[in-house]
């Protein structure tokens, strides 16, 4: 169960960052283990590859150092679906992690 509520977050994650600069996987992998995932390639692509496959995401290949990374962007679909989903984000942050203090 714990496993498919940090695969959620993961892809929050993921789409926001491809909302604020196009990211790659290498990148995406290291951010994500900032935040306390430990995510490998297993795992990452197809994240990438079904978000790709929904609309939220778009890749754009470039060369770097002689080979070819995959850069993905964030869709117009996708920064709805982050929308929608840092709202659900900010109720469930404010019921379920209520201010110190407050009883219930």
């Amino acid at each position: 169960m714990l496993r498919e509520l940090f695969l959620g977050f993961i892809r929050v994650h993921i789409l926001f960052h491809a909302g604020e600069a196009p990211v790659w996987g290498a990148a995406l992998m290291e951010e994500l283990a900032r935040h306390g995932y430990r995510v490998g390639p297993g795992t990452l692509y197809p994240i990438l590859h079904a978000l790709e496959r929904q609309g939220y995401l778009r890749h754009e290949p470039r060369a770097v150092e002689g080979r070819i990374r995959k850069y993905y962007r964030i869709t117009p679909a996708g920064r709805r679906i982050l929308a929608r989903a840092q709202a659900q984000l900010r109720e469930l942050v404010r019921e379920a992690l209520p201010a110190r203090g407050r009883s219930r």
